[in-house]
Parts: C-alpha cells; sequence; structure tokens
C-alpha cells in the first residue's frame, strides 16, 4: 500500500491521483470483498491482542469530501471487529464550550487509550480545511496550525500511539451520483444536506485546502494515505490493507502468563 501514502515534504497534486485507480488489486468486486473478509477477520484478531497487552494505541484519522465514504468504511472494514475495543469520534461544528478553549482541546479528549483503537470520522483538520475555505478565521490564524497539528501527533506518538490518516479522494462526478442517488431513495433522504450543495461548489478551494493540509502533515510518525475512493470496494480493501500492515508490525502478542495454567484446577 506504500503506492499511496505520502511521503514526509512529498508536494501533492490531487489532479494527479485517480480516484478510480484499482492497481493494487488484480481481482475484480466478488474477489475483493472475499479478501476484505478475511482482512477484517485478521484486523479482528490483531485488535483482540491490541486490546489485551494494552502497549499500544491506535488513532485512525478519516477525511472526505461529503459523500466520500467514511461511515460505509467504518462499517465495512470494521465489520468483524470486537466493539469493546473500537472507539469511533466524530466531531462536528464546536460547541460554546469547546470554543472558549484553543481547537485542539476537544480533539485531545478523544484519542485513543492504551489497547484501543479510535476512529475519527472528521478530526482537528477541519480547523485547517472547512474553516480555511469559509474565512471562519484569517489566513495569519489557520496557518499557524500546520505546525500546532504536526507537533501534537508528535506528542502523541512519542507517547505511544500508532496514527494512520486516510484522505477518501472521490471525484466531482461521483460525488454528483451519490448526492443524487440520496434524493432518489427516500429511505436515504435524511442523509442528504442542502447545504452541501453550497460546499460543493467550492470544489476547487477544498481540494487546494486538501493538498496543503497532506502535503504539510503527513510525517513518518503520522503519514497519510490518498485513497482512490470512488469504488467503494477498492476503498476498503486499501483502508484494511494499510491496517492490518501497521498492526503487524507492532509485532502485537497476548501478555505472558505470571502463572501455569496446568497447575489450576477448577472444582
Amino acid at each position: 500500500m506504500n503506492r499511496y501514502r505520502i511521503q514526509p515534504n512529498q508536494k501533492v497534486d490531487l489532479s494527479r491521483w485517480d480516484p478510480d485507480d484499482r492497481s493494487a488489486f488484480d481481482g475484480d468486486k466478488k474477489d475483493a470483498e472475499a479478501q476484505l473478509a478475511e482482512l477484517s477477520r485478521e484486523l479482528d484478531s490483531l485488535q483482540d491482542m491490541l486490546f489485551a497487552q494494552r502497549r499500544h494505541r491506535l488513532l485512525v484519522v478519516l477525511q472526505a469530501m461529503d459523500t466520500g465514504g467514511k461511515d460505509g468504511t467504518i462499517r465495512k472494514v470494521f465489520a468483524h471487529v470486537d466493539p469493546q475495543g473500537v472507539r469511533v469520534a466524530n466531531f462536528k461544528a464546536p460547541t460554546a464550550t469547546e470554543l472558549d478553549h484553543d481547537y485542539l482541546w476537544r480533539i485531545h479528549q478523544q484519542t485513543p487509550g492504551r489497547g484501543e483503537i479510535v476512529i475519527f470520522n472528521r478530526s482537528h483538520y477541519e480547523d485547517v480545511l472547512i474553516v480555511r475555505v469559509r474565512g471562519l478565521v484569517p489566513p495569519s490564524v489557520w496557518q499557524k496550525r500546520y505546525d500546532h497539528i504536526n507537533a501534537f501527533e508528535k506528542l502523541l506518538a512519542d507517547e505511544g500511539t500508532t496514527i494512520v490518516k486516510f484522505f477518501l479522494h472521490i471525484s466531482a462526478e461521483e460525488q454528483k451520483k451519490r448526492l443524487q442517488e440520496r434524493l432518489n431513495d427516500p429511505n436515504k433522504h435524511w442523509k442528504f444536506n442542502p447545504g452541501d450543495l453550497e460546499e460543493r461548489k467550492l470544489w476547487r478551494q477544498y481540494m487546494q485546502a486538501y493538498e496543503e493540509a497532506i502535503s504539510r502533515t503527513s510525517t513518518e510518525y503520522a503519514p497519510w494515505y490518498i485513497v482512490p475512493a470512488n469504488r467503494k470496494w477498492y476503498r476498503n480493501l486499501v483502508v484494511a490493507s494499510v491496517l492490518v500492515e501497521t498492526l503487524r508490525g507492532l509485532k502485537l502478542s497476548y501478555p505472558k502468563l505470571d502463572w501455569d495454567p496446568a497447575t489450576i484446577k477448577i472444582e
């Protein structure tokens, strides 16, 4: 999956990244879904060891344009994982209390504890994305935040948190198709927000914001992956593969016992 990993200081031009790409997999959708099921089961096994060992933490950051598939990715990739060890944190518009603090205050409270996987469905990156595009604070404020974010993620990494960040990359045409599907299906009307159409008009500005954010904050300790996401099955396969590879790299194991099971007799 290194083909999708952004190296430190790598300049990102999203127009050069094909959201329809499927070059890391030779099979069809049916084959991919079978492989995803295997990866999801392995992810469950690795998460079980992570939870039992209580040495490592895993933070998964998901960012995307509207309809990019953050919710679907969570459902599919973590389908077989024990929910006791996984938590999803959603970040909506900040509350009045949150606005009384620095913008990372609410984020830090949601980071994973030992043995835990936490998925950020949107994240601290909104403060260099929508905040930038919508002009909610001046450039002199949001420009400083790339360094803040790098320092924050370095702190988490130094304290034992493994961080992986995914930008689920869809095309404007694919977004239009997905928005129309929500309009056409009464059961999906609740997902449609007319305000999303205003955000869609700012597509190019958002792409520029994502390009700078990814370029300036993909580090060795908190890498970004640009995931081709027009095909949902391929998106899921890429994310699951990266997560499994990441957890394998932690060399997880169950904790050693300080007692001998052979000496235990249950009456």
